[in-house]
């Protein structure tokens, strides 16, 4: 029997209770969002009802009548897969009014939170919140499981600050053997609750799942295999500078459409768009994004990998290398409630300069290289000084690699290990 893993994110949600009177939690197919609302349901002092518009007698019910539907359930209510049913926003914000209403010039009592939305297709349900309930909810980014909550340790946001690096506990280290079978497997709680769970059929079902009930509801996809070409295009392709024309060759398709499609990938969940460093003391930046796919499992089955020795020898191991150092990042701020959209970036100038990782924190930069190698030497950090043109203070920078300790480059600079992530 699975045992329940604690989430990051459960420390989030909790301080947005009876702040906000809706919150929603949003992210792709099965990374857990309904599965931490019922632990949080289970485990609250007040009753909180559910229900899920993946019923679709419910659902059928919840557009037809969605105020009739509303008035059905007691709140707190957890309404599941709510985008399936986007004209209850309407109602739900009505409801919150009402309460407010009465909040300010009838009983005094503060509005508690009264709806707990999930989603999967952020695309749709972010068009909708944005139009109907500003102001009035909290929003919380899912993933799957980082590395640290497999290993069961405390997750902060991941700053390169040497003195806290010194003192964070590191997770259990991995010989590269070891390491390429966790990026082979991806981080989905399913494939961890079941442990006889056959991995590339796992990801096979999910994608079909993907195509069926996300992208078909979003757009016609006319050609689907041309979509799934696209997909596959998109994993070769993660941690690499996105170029749509040259996906767009590759695929058969035009700019227009490629644009169009990624824009999907990433308001799904399963892309992230890593954006140029800029400021205005940094000139000639290159402008394109990077893309980095947010799971390692779904890219390498997108991309024929299915086995770790495999892997490890072949062309694509220094960009899922890349890929899961840096996914494990961004989850870092998105578990504990940031948007890493604000703190990181990468650096590429038309001098051909780079810096894998830009992290801004309280208008420090820290850059941060990441090396396969056990022993990255000094041209690991030639370029870190391009970033004094910025102002910004750099206090030092590191290299996140397979060493296994923390040591000095120089004054400056430090080798890190992957595992203090």
């Amino acid at each position: 029997m699975a045992t329940y893993k604690t989430r990051t994110l459960e420390r989030s949600l909790k301080k947005m209770i009876n702040v906000y009177p809706v919150i929603m939690v949003t992210g792709p197919r099965q990374v857990g969002k309904t599965t931490i609302l019922n632990h949080l349901k289970a485990n609250s002092k007040q009753k909180i009802n559910f229900v899920s518009l993946d019923d679709m007698k419910l659902r059928s019910q919840a557009n037809e009548d969605p105020e009739l539907f509303l008035n059905t359930f007691e709140t707190p209510l957890i309404i599941d897969e709510f985008q399936y049913a986007p004209n209850l926003l309407s109602y739900i914000k009505i409801a919150v009014d009402k309460a407010r209403e009465d909040s300010l010039f009838g009983s005094g009592k503060k509005v508690p939170t009264l709806y707990y939305l999930t989603g999967s297709q952020i695309f749709q349900t972010m068009e909708g919140v944005c139009e109907s309930l500003a102001g009035r909810i909290g929003i919380l980014d899912m993933h799957a499981f980082s590395t640290r909550e497999l290993n069961e340790k405390n997750e902060d946001v991941f700053i390169p600050d040497i003195n806290i690096l010194k003192k964070k506990t590191p997770v259990e280290t991995l010989k590269v053997g070891k390491l390429y079978e966790r990026i082979l497997k991806g981080s989905y709680p399913e494939i961890y609750n079941n442990k006889n769970y056959d991995i590339e059929k796992f990801y096979e079902i999910y994608v079909r799942t993907y195509m069926e009930r996300d992208i078909r509801q979003i757009i016609n996809v006319k050609d689907e295999n041309k979509f799934m070409k696209f997909i596959s295009s998109i994993a070769a392709r993660t941690a690499q500078e996105y170029n749509a024309s040259n996906i767009a060759e590759d695929v058969g398709i035009d700019v227009k459409t490629a644009q169009e499609w990624l824009s999907i990938l990433k308001n799904t969940g399963l892309v992230f768009l890593l954006q140029p460093f800029t400021n205005n003391n940094v000139g000639r930046i290159i402008k394109r994004p990077k893309l980095y796919f947010m799971d390692t499992g779904l890219a390498c089955y997108l991309t024929g990998y299915s086995d770790a020795k495999i892997l490890e020898k072949s062309a694509y191991n220094g960009a899922i290398f890349e890929t899961y150092v840096v996914t494990e990042i961004i989850k870092s701020f998105t578990n504990n409630g940031k948007d890493p959209r604000k703190h990181l970036y990468y650096y590429r100038d038309s001098n051909q300069k780079e810096i894998d990782l830009v992290i801004t924190n309280n208008d420090k930069a820290y850059p941060v290289e990441i090396k396969k190698s056990t022993n990255p030497g000094k041209a690991a950090v030639k370029n870190f000084g391009v970033l004094t043109k910025s102002k910004m203070t750099i206090p030092n920078g590191i290299v996140l690699c397979m060493a296994d300790r923390i040591s000095a480059i120089d004054e400056f600079n430090y080798i890190v290990p992957i595992e203090y992530i």
